[in-house]
């Protein structure tokens, strides 16, 4: 029995800096009799940063790992993001009816003792024609004024509204480089890996660098992205693709600048659908992240790029795209012997529910809730973490199908093929069958394995124009002026929040003002 005394975390950017804060912070890693988390990064290998967006859960991290929400909203030119504003998904522009949804992060309002009011909108108890997460929810009456998430005097990470981040993914893994080496003992090395040699039992033995020479530790933790360097082209891990449902694997983007200082930030992703995928549209504090995600099957490569520089217009001049290729789906095992993948190494959803980074966080808690106390007992770990990701990503992969299949748009064969059922996961199939006759529970889902919660499926589902029909069920609900009443108190109470509430780029510009003006007056003491 030989006891796990080190982590070598291969790959640097998002992944690898969170992971390795994480780790170190929840093993003490500055403590000598701790476990030791290293992190090696090659000088060579750039990092995008076209404008990455979070889940809620991001949150719980950063304050886990104890990262002032000030300075990482300045080191990583951070915004918020309250949900997602969804353009087109429903039908091609130019036809008659709504064109957009909003997926807001707060739970519909459900007051202690009141009637749940899913029922009763599907019933007619909202104003007419009201969308669910309107009625249901004051999050989109705020985005909408512009307000942000919470109060300038509110704790860290914390505030009225549910909420999420948009950032620079490069600027943020070099926030977490500093705050690992500075604050949690991880030690870095700036080597690239030329070769793994592995031991008599299939694991690794050895990390060998074209600078440093031989590195060595009791795991790996590959967080080389998709490349998968250890992962898949040492420990051979298969990737088992889901193109078959997911179709999109190409994205073409750029990085936006403001035409004015003062230009207004949305606190929330944009995702406009098109003819053979999507556009994510994200502000940050000085510019824009955009980019189209999309079908090879479906469009070309000078297509797609001819379609996005139609979105941005005027804005797109002058600019450069950068065009990435990945696939959907994921390994099986993404732990195999003494070798964990995190973040893209393992697996990739295309981002449009904001996986990526939720992902990571994701293999990061199991990885340290699950972490050995000796090397004997990596397999038993390996078989418990490689089941709970397997399932996540299949969980995933259908919520994410959902948005597509349930389209009304018929205007080229991407939308057309998506509706195809050979295309539907039967999982999904089976969901959407019983959500016709009653509306999504909490109890169709196993929490420990979901990412996305019930209100999620819900926002989508109605945010898609998705009939459930309980009419043969009204006498279970009798509380329809009770529900009515209910709805009015959420307008009100949405008036009432728009005068709390700042806008949301004069709470980020004073967030990091107050940050500056903080580090200013420490630096003169020191």
């Amino acid at each position: 029995m030989a006891r796990l005394k080190k982590v070598l975390i291969v790959g640097g950017g998002t992944a690898g800096w969170l992971a390795a804060c994480y780790l170190a912070k929840a093993v003490n890693a500055r403590d000598p009799q701790g476990v030791q988390v290293h992190l090696v990064e090659s000088p060579d290998i750039g990092l995008l940063g076209v404008g990455e967006a979070t889940f809620p859960s991001i949150r719980g991290t950063l304050a886990a790992i104890g990262l002032d929400e000030r300075r990482f909203l300045v080191g990583a030119t951070a915004t918020y993001k309250q949900g997602i504003h969804y353009r087109h998904w429903v039908r091609p522009p130019g036809t008659p009816g709504a064109d957009h949804f909003f997926h807001p992060f707060n739970a519909p309002s459900q007051r202690p003792g009141g009637p749940e009011l899913l029922p009763y909108w599907l019933l007619g108890a909202a104003p007419e024609g009201m969308p669910f997460a309107d009625a249901v929810s004051m999050q989109t009456a705020l985005v909408d004024h512009g307000r942000g998430p919470k109060r300038f005097k509110d704790p860290d990470y914390q505030g009225p509204m549910n909420h999420a981040f948009h950032f620079d993914a490069a600027c943020f893994a070099r926030v977490l480089a500093e705050h690992g080496q500075e604050a949690l003992g991880v030690k870095r090395h700036v080597a690239t890996v030329e070769r793994t040699e592995l031991d008599e039992h299939g694991a690794i033995a050895r990390v060998v660098t074209r600078e440093l020479g031989e590195l060595t530790a009791d795991l790996y933790v590959d967080c080389t992205g998709l490349r998968g360097l250890l992962i898949g082209n040492v420990m051979q891990s298969p990737f088992k693709s889901r193109a078959d449902v997911l179709f999109a694997d190409r994205a073409v983007a750029m990085q936006v600048p403001y035409e004015k200082a003062d230009t207004p930030i949305p606190s929330y992703t944009i995702s406009t659908a098109q003819e053979a995928g999507w556009i994510w549209d994200i502000g940050l504090q000085k510019r824009r992240g955009v980019g189209y995600v999309y079908s090879s099957r479906h469009t070309s490569d000078e297509r797609a790029e001819q379609v996005f520089r139609g979105y941005l217009g005027a804005a797109a001049e002058g600019l450069k795209a950068m065009h990435i290729k990945f696939e959907t789906g994921y390994r099986p095992e993404h732990w195999r012997r003494n070798c964990v993948a995190v973040g893209l190494a393992g697996g990739f959803v295309e981002p449009l529910e904001s996986t990526g980074i939720a992902l990571i966080e994701l293999a990061t808690y199991l990885l340290t809730h699950l972490l050995p106390s000796d090397t004997d007992e990596m397999e038993r770990a390996a078989r418990h973490f490689n089941e709970m990701m397997i399932a996540r990503y299949d969980r995933i992969i259908d919520f994410i199908k959902m948005h597509y299949c349930l389209s009304q748009r018929r205007d080229s064969a991407f939308w057309i093929d998506n509706t195809d059922a050979a295309s539907i996961p039967a999982t999904l199939q089976d969901k959407l069958a019983q959500w016709k006759h009653r509306p999504p529970h909490r109890l169709d889902f196993i929490s420990d394995l979901e990412m996305f919660l019930v209100s999620s499926w819900q926002y989508v589902l109605y945010g898609m124009e998705f009939k459930t029909d309980i009419s043969a069920m009204r006498s279970a609900y009798p509380r329809m002026e009770e529900a009515r009443q209910e709805f009015r108190n959420i307008q009100l109470a949405a008036s009432q929040a728009l005068q709390d509430l700042p806008d949301h780029r004069a709470l980020v510009e004073r967030m990091c003002q107050e940050y500056r003006e903080r580090a200013g007056r420490q630096n003169a003491v020191a």
